[in-house]
């Protein structure tokens, strides 16, 4: 239960993403931040970050 000089701090959780960013001031949500952050800066990104190639487009580089 909440007293009364409790003040209540904006949901994080169980909240629409799109409006909890609008509240924050953000455009990344603050864990995706940290988590990029801590893994550009003290772990291997090679592959990490790269997309998904188009399947016939890989079959074809394959095959000789």
């Amino acid at each position: 239960m909440k007293t009364r000089d409790q003040v209540s701090a904006p949901r994080v959780f169980g909240c629409d993403l799109g409006e909890h960013l609008s509240n924050s001031g953000q455009d990344v949500p603050q864990v995706l931040r940290c988590c990029s952050e801590f893994i550009e800066a003290h772990g291997v990104v090679d592959g990490i970050y790269r997309l998904s190639g188009v399947s016939s487009n890989i079959q074809r580089l394959r095959l000789p």
